[in-house]
């Protein structure tokens, strides 16, 4: 990713979560100053975003099936193949699912990744753009996305149990539950502010790898009209992971876990 002022703003976002991460930590070491400060970090650091990987993992791969080695699924085991030894990385276990519109999705970590295509969006694309959709879900897994938004998530978990701790009293349940609940909702602004950036991240990666952006901006326009008028069958924690979110929410657009589509192409053409 060449992207300077890209890079400089996901540096001060990281910045300030983390600094949010430490404060929430150094309350914590406060109130439970006999735990000390090291196994504080350790479990909400290390312990914490590990359970949320595993339970993530299985979450969204429910309903899943191991992608057949033939027919029509043989050419994407062939680009898979091609794109991850181009990226230096181990070819990920590759998945199909009925989704009701036509996506994918990415999880997992950079050794162990699985890919998840939907039969809509496989009926739906040419071979080219197809390619395109993989390598951007690729590049998710190497650039470790999965991890990062977990440890995001893992921080505004922190952050919302240590307002809550230091608010509540006999008196004030409500107010520091109160407290708590948007501490957490400010801290995802951020988090979801990571996750955006790291959409235009694999766009671009994705046009490296594969020489241009043209596939990859065809195939999301024909995503984002594929899935007008159809209900995803996706559950919402599995909708930040697939490469269109097609939500419309008012509330996923202040939260929105991906750029808007036409900006993505934009830049992707451009």
């Amino acid at each position: 990713m060449n992207n300077t002022g890209l890079k400089l703003r996901m540096a001060v976002v990281g910045t300030i979560l983390f600094a949010l991460y430490f404060g929430a930590a150094l309350v914590f070491d406060a109130m439970f100053p006999n735990v000390g400060l090291l196994p504080i970090l350790a479990v909400s650091l290390v312990l914490l975003p590990a359970a949320q990987y595993k339970i993530g993992k299985w979450m969204a791969l429910r309903g899943t099936e191991e992608m057949p080695d033939e027919g029509q699924y043989r050419q994407i085991h062939q680009m898979t193949e091609s794109l991850a030894r181009d990226m230096g990385m181990d070819k990920p276990k590759l998945v199909v699912q009925d989704m009701g519109v036509p996506n994918a999705f990415a999880t997992g970590r950079r050794s162990a990744g699985v890919v998840c295509v939907s039969n809509e969006l496989i009926r739906l694309l040419d071979r080219d753009e197809l390619e395109g959709v993989i390598a951007h879900e690729l590049a998710h897994l190497d650039n470790r996305d999965t991890i990062t938004m977990i440890i995001g998530q893992s921080i505004g978990m922190i952050v919302s149990y240590a307002v809550f701790f230091l608010l509540r009293d006999d008196n004030n349940f409500l107010v520091a539950y109160a407290g708590s609940v948007v501490a957490q909702m400010l801290t995802m602004i951020f988090v979801m502010a990571i996750s955006r950036y790291r959409e235009y991240v694999a766009d671009d990666d994705a046009r490296q790898y594969i020489g241009s952006g043209e596939p990859l901006a065809r195939a999301l326009e024909k995503i984002s009209r594929g899935s007008e008028g159809r209900e995803s069958r996706v559950d919402d924690n599995v909708s930040a992971l697939c490469i269109l979110n097609v939500d419309r929410s008012f509330l996923q657009q202040i939260f929105s876990t991906h750029p808007p589509t036409e900006k993505r192409i934009e830049k992707l053409r451009s």
